[in-house]
């Protein structure tokens, strides 16, 4: 599994539209996701180490940030052929297990990872109210193990956008499994 760093924020960059099946078969789009103040949208997947190391935390931050005006939506968009643990039956098991506090929906063609230039799990896109891109950073220190001190990145660059609009100028890049694409 080959670890991999998203590029930097292109501030201003608009978000594509979406819609996919959540774990129970209902369409989610981009449009009807979008919060008051702004949207995350996250690349993630059930096996990936990274996601392992920060899912309760991540869990507790969206929650928080729901109550500030920004909503988030996951997206699993690897090849669960060759990864059975994502697999749709999977990705339902592990949103009630944990009760996600967000939709998490299945890109099965990879077209949506594909036109948001996803490159890993997780990989963070932070959306402010009017779809632009103001973070594509880190979640925290964290990497295969949860960090013992953690800065909360995404947290706070995601307050900020749910304050001003915009993200902060300087972010350091994520780190996660490379996308599992098909052949």
């Amino acid at each position: 599994m080959a670890s991999i760093n998203p590029p930097a924020c292109n501030f201003g960059w608009k978000a594509p539209e979406f819609n996919l099946p959540d774990v129970n078969g209902k369409l989610v789009n981009l449009q009807a996701s979008m919060g008051p103040k702004g949207l995350l949208v996250m690349f993630i997947c059930n096996h990936c180490p990274y996601v392992k190391a920060i899912l309760p935390r991540l869990i507790a931050d969206v929650s928080e940030l729901h109550a500030l005006g920004i909503h988030t939506v996951a997206i699993m968009s690897n090849d669960p052929s060759d990864y059975p643990e994502d697999s749709p039956a999977n990705m339902k098991r592990l949103s009630e297990e944990l009760a996600l506090p967000f939709p998490y929906l299945f890109d099965e063609t990879q077209q949506v990872a594909k036109a948001y230039d996803a490159v890993c799990t997780p990989d963070f896109f932070g959306l402010n109210k009017d779809f632009a891109l103001q973070y594509r950073g880190r979640f925290d220190e964290s990497r295969k193990e949860a960090a013992p001190e953690s800065t909360r990145d995404l947290f706070k660059a995601m307050k900020q956008v749910s304050q001003t609009g915009h993200g902060p100028k300087e972010q350091v890049a994520g780190i996660g499994c490379s996308m599992k694409w098909k052949e």
